[in-house]
């Protein structure tokens, strides 16, 4: 029940008490955008989410247009500020209206790396993505990919209120502190080659 019906309600609820804050910051956010970076504002791409069917995920643009390697080279001064401070993912708030995603959850990966799963690490796909998730508050980039697949596996196999509570106000604490989701949040996250890798 919590899966299917508590935590989609409480997705939307919290959308709703948030929003009127979340809008003024990113519309302060996109004319900072504008102004030092140019345009296009927003970063946008097609991931997988629930039952591996596809969206369009939204985020703050933090890299140079030019930018082909994704290098940490290419993120601009304010991308890298913005990804420090997390502020890059408010515009992901639409994706949680719309239903395509959640607060708390495996964070969304790339369409490429659909095939290169093994049946343990697919069942992160049973769930919405999230904004932030058990491998979020556990080292982020700075960990394996085995570790991270294994976090997602841990939080399917083990979803609840309570789980979703401790990974909710331990992300809070890491986005305050700057502490613990990654040494270097502005840090390129490693290609996930293939189901054997480690």
């Amino acid at each position: 029940m919590y899966r299917a019906i508590i935590k989609p309600s409480l997705d939307c609820i919290w959308c709703l008490i948030t929003l009127p804050f979340i809008l003024p910051v990113i519309l302060i956010i996109s004319l900072l955008i504008a102004i030092f970076d140019g345009r296009p504002i927003f970063f946008i791409q097609q991931r997988p989410g629930r039952n591996e069917e596809l969206f369009y995920l939204i985020k703050f643009r933090t890299m140079n247009t030019s930018s082909r390697k994704h290098a940490v080279s290419d993120i601009t001064r304010l991308g890298r500020i913005l990804r420090e401070t997390s502020l890059d993912e408010l515009p992901s708030i639409i994706n949680i209206l719309k239903g395509d995603m959640s607060f708390i959850g495996p964070r969304p990966l790339l369409v490429e790396y659909l095939d290169r799963y093994s049946d343990d690490q697919k069942v992160r796909h049973q769930v919405r993505p999230g904004l932030t998730g058990l491998a979020q508050i556990n080292g982020r980039n700075s960990i394996t990919w085995k570790k991270r697949l294994g976090y997602d596996k841990f939080y399917i196999e083990n979803i609840s209120i309570w789980l979703d509570i401790k990974i909710f106000f331990r992300t809070i604490l890491i986005v305050i502190n700057r502490k613990g989701i990654n040494a270097d949040k502005s840090k390129i996250m490693t290609e996930f080659i293939n189901k054997h890798e480690r």
